[in-house]
């Protein structure tokens, strides 16, 4: 059996006469970590879209565990097992922990129209169960998320993920508005992830961070993947001379 979770074929979006991305092959494989980099415009927010199925591609194909899939909507591919963590989070200020987790998914004592009784102690123990797989820390899960920081409001959004089974897992610059400390919780909320066995595609401007996390980089350039590089085998200069354009000037000189 493959190992591939998620593979793009030639995944292409024009939107008119502009070409936010064009011919994208990637694969990501069974409990990899791997991030997507470029400049804000590159490409990698249109190719994140494609694959959630916040859009739908010009062309091209995508695979999830072997499976050709169209995904009308978020929802399709979050019934899939995609689960996303947007910059926008998508939570609902004036809802506790266990109804943001559980929003659009609730649980029922008995379900009959506007009589309905919601199971909250089960949502409540499935939050709890949840927040221990990822480690995050909610000191009182009845706190509307209105009044929390910015840094538990991305732990809950991520914590999400781990509510429902996922089969993959897709954050979009998680820290990029946190302090130092809500950044270190959500990047050890991602090791967890990692010893979990659970494939993940990370966003990020953080070069850091990147280097902390994964095992592998995926640089986008003009809507184009320019470089798919081992974490391992590689440096943060050479990943911003990929993101710059000045390794493909490079190469360009050595063929001339």
């Amino acid at each position: 059996m493959s190992d591939i979770v998620l593979k793009t074929e030639g995944l292409t979006k024009h939107y008119g006469g502009v070409h936010a991305l064009e011919g994208a092959n990637f694969e990501l494989r069974t409990g990899e970590h791997v991030a997507i980099m470029g400049d804000n415009g590159a490409g990698k927010s249109t190719f994140v879209r494609q694959i959630t199925g916040v859009e739908q591609p010009t062309s091209g194909r995508i695979h999830f565990y072997g499976q050709e899939v169209s995904f009308k909507g978020p929802l399709d591919a979050r019934e899939a097992g995609i689960e996303t963590v947007f910059q926008t989070l998508a939570l609902a200020d004036d809802l506790d922990v266990p109804s943001n987790l559980f929003l659009g998914r609730e649980r029922f004592l008995f379900k009959l129209g506007p009589f309905s009784i919601l199971d909250g102690k089960s949502m409540r123990e499935a939050t709890r169960n949840a927040l221990a797989r990822t480690g995050v820390k909610i000191p009182n899960l009845a706190n509307t998320i209105r009044r929390m920081s910015g840094g538990q409001r991305q732990c809950v959004a991520i914590a999400r993920t781990a509510t429902f089974p996922s089969k993959l897992i897709i954050m979009d610059e998680p820290t990029a508005a946190l302090g130092v400390q809500e950044t270190a919780q959500v990047e050890n909320i991602v090791r967890t992830l990692k010893q979990n066995g659970e494939p993940l595609i990370l966003i990020s401007h953080n070069m850091r961070q990147v280097f902390d996390l994964v095992d592998r980089i995926i640089v986008f350039r003009r809507g184009r993947i320019v470089a798919n590089l081992i974490k391992k085998n590689t440096s943060g200069e050479e990943v911003v001379a990929y993101i710059t354009g000045a390794k493909q000037a490079e190469k360009e000189l050595e063929a001339a």
